[in-house]
């Protein structure tokens, strides 16, 4: 994703003014290599002298450093949430997730909100209902938020906490479900600023140096006080949504821009619009009408943003110097949101960018839109894509088409619909398959080089006058299985020459 060249500085803790990596390896390569940081960026790399004076070294052992790695689009509050919410992904029915709710119940203490996460019901017998889960949860309030992030499923006592009472099914969707989603962020400062740190601290243990984080709500306060009270662990460009984009503009933030006073480690991020909802909660804006749907309002998916007032906000925000980012998912979605672009002639994004019409992926190119995709929702909606877009998956997640087509891609998470985790996509991108099943659509799988390079802002291999923001991995990328790729082994990460995980 085209970004602002990261600063040299990081924060709390400074990197030693001059770094020698002694012994490493580049991806592809047996060659040995050197190499030295100072202030931060890479000045050479090959032999160095054993008796060169550094301030300090630190030897690889023959590992390979590859670029640093970005997720370029999370919701980073939400992902440091999940770990402590009740697991219902695994889930074949609502019955089942019942029994998971039933199983917690005992559990939750007196005043709180059981909440659980990744129940994806496409595949369902039958839709979420409000009895079967009232059946398990009497007065205690139940929040179980969909995989996909578009739909949350409540009992009658949340409903009525929430200001839904009366609704039939308690199965809310799109805006209605963000405001249930957003309430259950509600915790103290203090709390969830601990949880984000040590989400962070994960995230940088699988190589990750930066995020693109799109929570819904305004980032810029949150994330400022986050790095002063010393979570440094990654860079960070948080997003912009509608409701506060006449707040950004009347500060001036522009993306790219360095907010100051946080070393260098976050900068403003794109403009956030959503324009249609999501494959499995059926609310993806589609040309063609999904099975089972045909001759309702909504047999088509929802188009949340009508196309006139997408080019109005897109036009506030780039003539304000915000790069729009805008989520399509649908191959309607996406026609419409490249409509807007090309209307107004900006750069920026489309975020998913799922389904896609042939002759879309010419314009991508031609209207150089970044395609922003997580190819690890190709593998957990495969089968839900069989069947709502059955004989148009040739069109889905088409990594190689687009690439070919000459489309820049960044890959990312969308954690946490699926783990913040780079190596897990870039898996995804390669193999295009998890373990035990047949590839899906194989010939839109991409290699390692071109996954890593859209996993770290363009850039498969590190070089002299780059700022030292790299992984230390243990296998080569681009020798490694596909299995071996996901579950890759970091031994190091450096933030412009900072050490932010170790295991040398």
């Amino acid at each position: 994703m085209t970004a602002a060249t990261p600063s040299a500085t990081s924060a709390t803790t400074p990197a030693p003014a001059t770094l020698l990596l002694r012994n490493g390896r580049l991806p592809g390569s047996d060659v040995v290599v050197d190499i030295e940081i100072v202030d931060g960026v890479i000045r050479r790399i090959g032999y160095t002298d054993p008796g060169h004076a550094s301030t300090h070294t630190v030897d690889l052992g023959e590992r390979w450093v590859i670029p640093g790695l970005w997720d370029n689009h999370v919701h980073f509050s939400q992902w440091a949430q999940t770990a402590r919410r009740l697991d219902v992904s695994a889930a074949a029915s609502a019955a089942e997730a019942a029994v998971s709710v039933a199983g917690r119940i005992p559990r939750v203490p007196a005043g709180d909100t059981l909440v659980g996460f990744g129940f994806r019901d496409g595949l369902w017998p039958a839709a979420p209902g409000l009895a079967v889960l009232d059946a398990v949860s009497g007065a205690v309030p139940v929040v179980l938020v969909s995989g996909d992030l578009h739909s949350c499923w409540l009992n009658s006592a949340a409903l009525a906490l929430h200001g839904f009472a009366g609704h039939p099914t308690g199965l809310l969707r799109e805006e209605d479900c963000f405001a249930v989603v957003n309430a259950l962020g509600a915790v103290a400062d203090e709390v969830m600023d601990g949880w984000a740190d040590e989400a962070a601290r994960v995230a940088a243990s699988r190589g990750v140096v930066g995020i693109v984080d799109l929570e819904m709500t305004w980032n810029l306060d949150t994330w400022r006080r986050r790095i002063a009270a010393g979570t440094d662990s990654l860079r960070v460009e948080f997003g912009i949504y509608s409701q506060d984009l006449p707040r950004a503009v009347e500060l001036g933030l522009r993306s790219g821009a360095p907010i100051d006073g946080t070393g260098g480690l976050l900068t403003v991020g794109p403009y956030k619009v959503i324009t249609d909802g999501s494959l499995n909660t059926r609310t993806a804006y589609c040309l063609d009408e999904y099975p089972g749907l045909e001759g309702t309002p909504d047999a088509h998916g929802l188009l949340t943003v009508p196309p006139e007032e997408l080019v109005r906000f897109m036009r506030t925000a780039t003539e304000a110097g915000i790069r729009p980012a805008v989520h399509a998912i649908g191959d309607h979605a996406n026609s419409m949101a490249l409509d807007a672009f090309e209307q107004l002639g900006c750069a920026g994004s489309i975020e998913h960018a799922q389904l896609l019409a042939t002759a879309d992926i010419e314009r991508f190119a031609r209207l150089g839109v970044v395609a922003s995709v997580q190819p690890e929702h190709a593998l957990d909606d495969r089968d839900v894509a069989d069947r709502y877009w059955a004989g148009r998956t040739g069109r889905a997640f088409v990594l190689a088409s687009l690439l070919e087509a000459g489309v820049e891609l960044a890959l990312g998470s969308d954690a946490p619909v699926a783990p913040l985790d780079p190596w897990v996509s870039m898996a995804a991108a390669v193999g295009r398959a998890t373990e035990g099943r047949e590839p899906w659509h194989p010939e839109q799988a991409i290699s390692r080089q071109a996954a890593l390079a859209a996993s770290a802002r363009g850039r498969h291999q590190v070089a002299v006058g780059d700022v030292a923001d790299l992984a230390v991995c243990e296998v080569d990328p681009f020798t490694a299985s596909v299995a071996d790729l996901r579950r890759m082994p970091v031994a190091a990460t450096l933030l412009a020459g900072r050490v932010t995980h170790t295991t040398l």
